[in-house]
């Protein structure tokens, strides 16, 4: 096998794509639409259960750490805002960087936004799980213990399968199989709710602020809002979905950078709002007894316990719509690796009734459900984050090799304020991923060897870069 240097970094042509390119994909989003596909990834984990972690590590500073998230995020949204208008294919990083930095970056990336998304669904069904568990008791039901969790979840609780996880992700795949309109107008129904939930738990509990639960605002120094800014950033992924949606949207170089900005400014006020008024109602220390439903806690602390059972209800739905957008961008990034000839064709087959990739959706749904019934995700939740910082890392630094190494490519949206805005990109992921934890890095080491074997056993010969191979196109992308 040939493993030369210009095979590994040989890279798709742009021009080449914009001239020739046409996706099998149906066309149905509109800014709207995307806007409320951000919005569904961002609100849900985030807000119902990490806020609480979060209070437990900074103490009332956590609005900093969702702000110093934020900012991260925002440098990499408009990076990402500058591909995403300027490429018209599917795949989000993974497309981004195979245009720019040659196909084994672009594995790399593509094998990482994979483990981001399928960690991503399986660990928020459990925190779904728990929300939905909460919800169904206050009718007076409850689950046998043995299908409440997955084995070893809860210290002390004999526990063997978590039946609400595993059931939600299957009904999730069954939806995204049906077609993307279809999910469209469950992902915008959904969402609408869960931001009125949100502002009902906002207008209500601010009344009960103590500001004197303020004091100290960082209680345990930078350090602490520091580690916080670096677990909270889960509540974030998903906008960068959006991009995963490029064939599937109309006009999409206008609406996806105004969708992406538009979600990730909207949650941001929404992540601070709440935390200041969690922080501010709750002494920050007793979210220890509170962590797995610390929105509702807040509620039922403050007396308004009818209330609480509405953001429960909240907190099932945004938990819903992130499961969904996690797993839709997992089948859109898999799609492209497939329709590139880095994943076998399997993976780009797509329905003629449904115009989605149903084989693709299927298999990592089930893949998934197992992933949530069975095993507790807890421990790999910062394996998400990783994957993403990682991701928008090669983004911005993507944006930096292509203004100078193309700088004439025609660009519907350019990110501002070059090098600005990439660098500190590049600057603020960095800084959080250092301080996730060192078992983090151990567990994405081994992923992205799982990856190379994938890569140097299969995808380099079936690369349709490969000139032997690109004169026979695969039936499944015609």
């Amino acid at each position: 096998m040939d493993l030369s240097h210009n095979r590994l970094l040989r890279k798709k042509d742009i021009n080449d794509m914009l001239a020739h390119y046409h996706s099998p994909l149906r066309k149905e989003m509109k800014t709207f639409d995307l806007t409320m596909l951000g919005i569904g990834a961002i609100i849900g984990t985030g807000i119902f259960v990490l806020t609480g972690t979060g209070a437990l590590t900074a103490g009332p500073g956590l609005m900093i750490s969702f702000v110093m998230a934020a900012v991260a995020c925002l440098f990499a949204s408009l990076c990402y805002a500058e591909f995403a208008a300027m490429v018209p294919e599917s795949g989000s990083a993974y497309t981004y960087s195979y245009t720019t930095l040659g196909e084994i970056i672009a594995f790399i990336i593509g094998w990482d936004l994979m483990l981001e998304y399928l960690f991503a669904v399986s660990t928020v069904s459990a925190g779904w799980s728990g929300y939905f568990q909460s919800f169904i008791a206050g009718f007076g039901l409850k689950l046998p213990t043995v299908l409440s969790a997955a084995a070893g979840s809860t210290p002390g609780v004999t526990s063997f399968f978590n039946l609400p996880a595993f059931t939600i992700i299957l009904l999730i795949t069954t939806l995204l199989s049906v077609g993307v309109k279809e999910t469209k107008r469950v992902n915008n129904v959904m969402v609408v709710i869960k931001i009125a939930i949100v502002l009902l738990f906002i207008f209500t509990a601010m009344r009960f602020i103590k500001p004197a639960n303020w004091t100290p605002l960082l209680p345990y120094g930078m350090k602490g809002v520091f580690g916080a800014a670096s677990s909270v950033f889960f509540a974030f992924i998903g906008f960068d979905a959006i991009s995963s949606s490029v064939e599937e949207t109309l006009e999409p170089s206008k609406t996806l950078p105004k969708a992406m900005l538009l979600s990730l400014g909207i949650c941001t006020i929404l992540y601070v709002s709440v935390s200041a008024i969690m922080t501010g109602v709750v002494p920050f220390r007793m979210f220890a007894k509170y962590i797995d439903h610390p929105v509702s806690a807040v509620l039922v602390y403050s007396g308004q316990n009818w209330i609480a059972g509405i953001v429960d209800l909240g907190a099932i739905l945004g938990m819903t719509t992130v499961m969904l957008v996690c797993l839709y961008g997992q089948t859109r990034i898999s799609f492209s690796m497939s329709r590139d000839g880095l994943l076998p064709p399997v993976f780009s087959a797509i329905d003629k009734k449904s115009g989605a990739p149903v084989k693709s959706t299927l298999l990592f749904g089930v893949i998934a459900a197992v992933m949530g019934g069975f095993i507790p995700l807890a421990a790999l939740a910062e394996l998400v984050n990783i994957g993403t910082l990682t991701a928008f890392v090669l983004v911005s630094f993507s944006v930096l090799h292509l203004r100078k190494t193309q700088p004439d490519l025609r660009r519907p949206f350019r990110t501002p304020w070059v090098p600005f805005v990439p660098i500190m990109s590049i600057i603020c992921c960095v800084f959080l991923l250092i301080n996730l934890k060192p078992v983090t890095w151990l567990r994405f080491v081994i992923w992205l060897a799982v990856g190379m074997i994938v890569y140097f056993s299969y995808s380099i010969k079936h690369s349709k870069l490969n000139g032997i191979l690109a004169k026979k196109p695969s039936k499944f992308t015609k």
